[in-house]
């Protein structure tokens, strides 16, 4: 990877809380990169608070239900992943002892339990792996991951996570603008119903500006509309909810410049 250099990170990081006021961001992994931003953070005092990712590569083949995965992982990368997994642990425990007063909390994974993604790992895995963070770290630790999952799978995990992380989007759904906030509130719900005392956390929540897709129901007037109802709500309810996300990725989704994940 070519990442960016120590003053773009810090431009980065000026712009979400000095410009847009957001004081709690949400980094994927504990590689190179995200150890920058927390000594950025640290070194220029900025006003800011992590929630710090573990990402899971797949110790699982999941090429029957995933649509880009045409054939099926080699045993060895499985074995080879389950060790670059174990590495990525230690590096995340490794950095919230470094960075407690920054650090708020652990993600264990992001969408590495439904059927449809590329780096798929066992319920047991992940919920060991939890265990783990656990007992290594004072930091609160939970598992982000689709809503749909935790509403039918969850209750088994949600018993050893501190608490509960959801991604909530509608437009990938097929839904337009009009009815945006109901349907994540049915979301929402869905995993309230199975699992009526967990602490729920939206981890990702937003609106694609274009993406060649979804057609006209991308926009930016319709995601500046579901950021503004996404947020009241949430405050309303008092859920701490991440808006994804905060820059272009243009690295990401297919060689399309109008794909909904750059």
């Amino acid at each position: 990877a070519v990442n960016p250099s120590y003053e773009e990170v810090l431009e980065d990081l000026k712009i979400i809380s000095e410009d847009a006021d957001f004081h709690l961001i949400r980094i994927y992994d504990s590689g190179e990169n995200s150890e920058m931003v927390l000594k950025i953070i640290k070194e220029n005092t900025l006003d800011i608070k992590v929630m710090l990712g573990i990402w899971l590569q797949a110790e699982l083949s999941n090429h029957e239900t995933c649509e880009w995965l045409t054939e099926p992982i080699p045993e060895e990368e499985l074995a080879q992943n389950k060790q670059l997994n174990l590495l990525e642990i230690e590096r995340a425990i490794q950095l919230a002892k470094q960075y407690p007063e920054i650090i708020i909390a652990i993600n264990v994974g992001n969408e590495a339990l439904v059927d449809w993604n590329d780096h798929k790992v066992s319920t047991d895995t992940i919920i060991s792996y939890v265990k783990k963070v656990k007992k290594s770290v004072d930091q609160l630790v939970t598992v982000a991951d689709n809503y749909r999952w935790w509403a039918d799978h969850g209750q088994e995990l949600a018993e050893v996570c501190d608490f509960v992380s959801l991604h909530i989007y509608p437009v990938w759904e097929g839904q337009d603008i009009n009815v945006n906030l109901s349907y994540t509130k049915e979301n929402y719900h869905a995993v309230r119903k199975t699992l009526p005392t967990a602490r729920i956390v939206i981890t990702e929540a937003g609106w694609p500006s274009v993406a060649s897709e979804f057609g006209d129901r991308a926009s930016e007037e319709k995601q500046l509309q579901y950021y503004h109802k996404c947020i009241a709500w949430s405050k309303e309810m008092n859920i701490t909810s991440f808006c994804f996300e905060a820059f272009d990725e243009d690295w990401k989704g297919s060689e399309d410049e109008l794909e909904p994940e750059k």
